[in-house]
């Protein structure tokens, strides 16, 4: 698979379409259903993630690394906003459902977000 990279507003309109390209590269790569709908809700929280940290758009990559990489990353920054009271939970989702998850943060802000599955 070559990788696939959607550059997406960080509205909730959008968040369908993401869910159903997360959810068809996972078909691709053949992760099972359990594991595509977990990819699916780490992909979603981290757009939430990146939204709360005030960016208006996001670079999503996803790549064949060892299963399934997922590179999330904010664009166009919307706004000063701090971090929502759910953000934990996004957080905690993240690390129980994905592997390897790395944050990056500048000046403290969150910046990108990387995960992966394997096969």
């Amino acid at each position: 698979m070559n990788d696939v990279t959607l550059n997406v507003p960080l509205d909730g309109a959008i968040m369908t379409t993401v869910r159903l390209t997360a959810g068809g590269v996972c078909s691709l790569l053949g992760l099972d259903l359990d594991r595509s709908e977990d990819c699916k809700v780490c992909v979603t929280e981290s757009l939430l993630l990146l939204q709360h940290a005030g960016f208006g758009r996001a670079e999503i990559c996803f790549s064949e690394e060892r299963g399934l990489g997922v590179r999330i990353e904010g664009r166009e920054q919307a706004g000063c906003t701090g971090e929502a009271p759910e953000d934990a939970i996004s957080a905690a989702l993240l690390s129980a459902l994905a592997e390897d998850v790395v944050t990056e943060r500048e000046e403290g802000r969150l910046t990108r977000i990387g995960f992966r599955f394997t096969l």
